[in-house]
């Protein structure tokens, strides 16, 4: 079996997970699911990803998994160790020396968030979060969620260039939410196109998939799992 190291985005913690990581478990996966460091300003990327290594330990027949801005933490800790597949779900991937500030603007995310909020009257992009990120999730989960937010990344995250030269050359795999309020699905498909070079799997649902749809995405997740790294 394999241990699947899911790893929240910004703002959240690893109880973002406990929907998805029931279903692994259940499965007979190891699951971890860290709180990364929050209320730091002056926290880097790699002390995310040091939190995330050092809760992995020696475990083995890892599945690494970011998502959103996880996605930045979670390559880095593929990085480090050795591997079964690296997971984006609605993630950010990064370009080398790329600050995660200037990924919006190098990826065009501000103009693809405009072109999809004209064509669905503004739900893309809305400044409720009701609207623009737990619109499919019920809403006693959607305010659980909201009620643990944090301070989650950090200024200085934020502004230091990716450390790594390339992305580590593993297994990647992408998926990709259809009806994502903040990362449209279209502009997600040519992101992944140019940085990965691979083609997402698609499921429908909104940005905060694994509180909306975590069977679905359980099953997907172990899907990679199938065929250990050698």
């Amino acid at each position: 079996m394999s241990t699947f190291v899911l790893i929240h985005g910004a703002g959240d913690v690893g109880w973002y997970w406990h929907l998805v990581a029931a279903e692994l478990r259940a499965c007979g996966h190891d699951v971890l699911a860290p709180d990364l460091p929050a209320n730091d300003e002056g926290a880097e990327l790699s002390d995310y990803a040091d939190a995330v290594v050092e809760a992995v330990g020696d475990r083995k027949h890892l599945v690494v998994v970011g998502q959103s801005f996880g996605g930045f933490t979670a390559s880095l800790v593929a990085s480090r160790l050795p591997v079964d597949a690296l997971v984006f779900v609605a993630g950010m991937v990064p370009s080398p020396h790329e600050p995660p500030g200037d990924w919006w603007t190098n990826t065009g995310y501000g103009e693809a968030v405009r072109e999809q909020a004209e064509r669905d009257g503004g739900l893309t992009g809305n400044a409720d979060p009701f609207v623009a990120y737990y619109h499919d999730v019920p809403r006693a989960l959607a305010e659980q969620a909201m009620s643990r937010e944090r301070a989650h990344p950090s200024e200085a995250s934020m502004a230091s260039p990716y450390p790594l030269e390339a992305l580590p050359e593993v297994p990647t795999k992408f998926v990709l939410c259809t009806e994502d309020r903040f990362f449209p699905a279209a502009f997600l498909r040519r992101v992944v196109a140019e940085r990965l070079g691979i083609v997402p799997d698609e499921i429908a649902a909104g940005h905060c998939v694994a509180l909306s749809r975590p069977k679905e995405l359980a099953e997907i997740l172990q899907s990679y799992a199938a065929t250990p790294r050698s």
